[in-house]
């Protein structure tokens, strides 16, 4: 698995399901400059665990916007898919009301950029996907910064979801390691004590 923190973020150019309508050209690099972004990945429409995430997300997009968050989704599911998806009433397992891009990976390329794509796969000399196991995404999640770069990433295998108070915590945490210069220990959560990165800080830290 690679380790993308500290790295730029792979763009993409995909179609994604935006607000209930298929979008074609849809670019990360579009947020460059302006806003964060949380981009996670799911293994399928129509599942089990996916949509309580999928779900929790929209529920939380407030907190993300106010932070000044795009929360970005992707599957290797058509954009077709995402668009059924999203027009299923919730009552039949859908995710009716989700409105944040939903991106179709569907030749895996992005899954693969950011290394959470499952199965065992190659490239032939052809040029051709060699693939041995179903080819879905990881639970990966990926926080990037206005300047592109990866600043904190988790992956979970797919019977495991994830939390949404952790990602809204890590945004929090880079935030404001950039205003105030101060790291953020164990458990830190918005509002509570952070620390200069120095032995002097770290040691009137603990003394409390």
């Amino acid at each position: 698995m690679s380790v993308l923190v500290g790295k730029k973020a792979p763009n993409f150019n995909a179609a994604a399901c935006v607000k209930g309508q298929i979008v074609e050209n849809f670019t990360l690099d579009q947020f460059l400059g302006d806003k964060y972004v949380v981009l996670f990945f799911y293994p399928k429409d129509f599942t089990f665990v996916c949509p309580t995430e999928l779900i929790a997300f929209q529920d939380a997009l407030g907190q993300f916007e106010e932070r000044n968050v795009q929360v970005i989704g992707c599957s290797t599911d058509t954009e077709q898919c995402h668009w059924a998806w999203v027009n299923t009433p919730r009552k039949q397992g859908g995710i009716e009301g989700v409105e944040y891009p939903i991106v179709a990976d569907t030749n895996k390329t992005i899954s693969s950029a950011y290394d959470v794509l499952t199965g065992d796969y190659d490239i032939d000399v052809d040029g051709s996907l060699v693939a041995s196991g179903e080819l879905v995404a990881y639970r990966g999640l990926f926080l990037i910064d206005k300047e592109g770069v990866v600043r904190h990433q988790i992956v979970n295998d797919l019977p495991l979801g994830r939390s949404i108070a952790e990602a809204i915590r890590m945004v929090d945490a880079l935030q404001h390691f950039e205003q105030f210069g101060e790291v953020c220990p164990m458990n830190w959560e918005k509002g509570k004590e952070a620390m200069n990165a120095t032995h002097e800080g770290v040691a009137e830290y603990l003394s409390k």
